[in-house]
């Protein structure tokens, strides 16, 4: 199998959120390390942040080579984080400094807990997924 560059991956899709289709099938071929950096710039996430998404300590994220594959279980969270990044991105009109304080920011509907938070599982990224969508509505998140 020919390794693919992060843009490679996701050229067809731009800055569109990735069918969960595309997310099992890239999880399972596992996502380049470098990936993790480029998402993480998105909004500014530091290194502490993008780790504890990834379930993953600073250190040992920081071990693995930019040209490695992260596991599935990474590889599915860093691209469940780039889907929501995208989102938040698009419900606050590109303004990441926004995007970058609601994600550190307690809310009610996420049972006091910053968005942040709640991305360290699959179900927390669905209920993160959730609270963005209210908002694109006007809804009370």
């Amino acid at each position: 199998m020919a390794i693919r560059s992060f843009e490679e991956e996701f050229a067809p899709y731009g800055k569109e959120p990735a069918s969960e289709y595309l997310v099992v099938k890239t999880s399972r071929e596992g996502v380049m390390r470098s990936a993790a950096d480029e998402i993480s710039d998105l909004v500014g996430l530091t290194d502490n942040e993008i780790a504890y998404v990834l379930g993953m300590t600073p250190r040992n994220l920081h071990r693995i080579q930019g040209e490695k594959r992260l596991g599935t279980d990474a590889s599915e969270r860093l691209l469940l984080l780039r889907n929501v990044l995208i989102h938040a991105l698009a419900t606050f009109e590109g303004k990441e400094s926004v995007v970058r304080h609601w994600l550190r920011t307690p809310i009610t509907s996420l049972n006091d807990q910053s968005p942040l938070q709640m991305m360290d599982t699959v179900t927390g990224f669905g209920l993160v997924d959730n609270v963005l969508g209210r908002l694109d509505y006007g809804l009370p998140a």
